[in-house]
């Protein structure tokens, strides 16, 4: 094995080698066919996302931001309106609520999963409350059932974060099957990922879908007549020509994920690093779909660890280094880095490792061996 191998984090020219001829081949078929927007392959790759995550209908938009703000729109938010999310979470998941004139409500983690804790969830509702939106982050559903219980004794709409979750699930049940709606990003790092961007909304509710088709259309129906105002996002025939044909190998992805972080699981546990790192949690088992292997690097050597991987040509990342709560933008809502202490802690720990479906058996044997020489390295020093 050659330890001096560089492993990225993420490798899609890798993935997409097997698929590029039928790529070419899709691909060739809109152009001859001039149906760019509003084609079939749109309305299969809505169908098949529906199919994905046990839902009535599928909308395909621009982004997977766009999905959450769209959704937002269909449901009714109103300036003022009170919106509760995890603050550990990509930006879009809040930017949404703003843009609308909604007040995000940032609560705190579970520290053993990253996401949304019921507990913190049912102590922010107010009587502004309209929303919540729990983040399946990083490829694990956050906890629906008890989220479900909640929001629904409250009367409160459920917008899935599903964006890095195509295929998780709880028992069988997939994410996006479980609110009022679920929104899918099809970013190029996702477990779907086209070649842009584009987004999915999936519901099983048929008047919820109609709204989000009308917002998505500038609100205009019939032409050039507009009920309401909406916006300009659509999916294009392009990226969901590519994503039908990728979706068809999104079984094999998910498995490839699963069977990565389960050797990273053994080699990490052989290893003897229980002290200096903590694995990451599958809390329903197969149902995690391992967009991210986030460890959490203790004793404040997460950023050293970063920078020596990045020297031995190893790719990693740091998803989320600022939390929602103490970015510039949302200063005017009051909070202190405190306020949320598991967010803050997850914040100064967390580091991604390699683990696309692509992934060589020795290219994570390396990782981890890199990772335990980091360590090694460490102790002689403190000795």
């Amino acid at each position: 094995m050659n330890t001096n191998r560089p492993v990225p984090l993420l490798d899609v020219p890798r993935g997409n080698a097997p698929m590029r001829e039928k790529f070419l081949e899709a691909l060739a078929n809109v152009v001859d066919s001039g149906r760019f927007l509003f084609g079939p392959d749109v309305k299969k790759l809505e169908e098949e996302c529906a199919r994905w995550s046990n839902a009535r209908f599928g909308v395909g938009c621009a982004s997977g931001s766009d999905a959450i703000l769209l959704s937002l729109m269909a449901v009714g938010l109103r300036e003022g309106d009170e919106v509760i999310c995890p603050s550990f979470t990509f930006f879009a998941t809040a930017s949404a609520v703003s843009r609308l004139g909604g007040v995000p409500v940032f609560v705190d983690i579970d520290p053993t999963t990253f996401n949304i804790a019921p507990a913190a969830l049912k102590a922010a509702i107010t009587e502004k409350t309209k929303a919540v939106i729990p983040v399946h982050l990083f490829g694990q559903c956050a906890d629906m059932d008890e989220i479900m219980s909640i929001c629904d004794r409250q009367g409160l709409v459920v917008i899935e974060d599903a964006a890095q979750s195509i295929g998780a699930n709880i028992n069988g049940r997939p994410a996006g099957a479980w609110g009022h709606c679920g929104c899918i990003s099809f970013y190029p790092t996702k477990n779907l990922g086209g070649m842009g961007d584009g987004g999915m909304i999936v519901t099983n509710d048929e008047e919820l879908e109609d709204r989000l088709r009308l917002y998505s259309g500038h609100g205009m129906r019939p032409r050039y007549y507009h009920k309401v105002i909406g916006i300009n996002s659509r999916l294009d025939s392009m990226q969901a020509a590519v994503l039908n044909v990728k979706i068809t190998h999104l079984d094999d992805a998910v498995a490839g994920r699963q069977r990565n972080a389960n050797l990273y699981q053994e080699l990490f546990s052989l290893a003897g690093l229980g002290d200096e790192i903590t694995l990451p949690v599958a809390k329903f088992g197969e149902g995690h779909v391992w967009n991210q292997f986030t460890i959490r690097v203790h004793a404040g050597r997460r950023d050293e660890l970063k920078a020596f991987l990045t020297e031995k040509n190893i790719g990693s990342e740091i998803y989320y280094p600022v939390p929602l709560h103490m970015q510039k933008c949302f200063q005017s809502l009051g909070y202190r880095p405190e306020d949320l202490p598991e967010t803050l802690k997850a914040s100064k720990e967390v580091l991604s490792l390699p683990i696309f479906p692509e992934l060589e058996a020795d290219e994570i044997k390396i990782v981890v061996d890199q990772v335990k020489q980091f360590f090694a390295i460490a102790q002689r020093r403190a000795a």
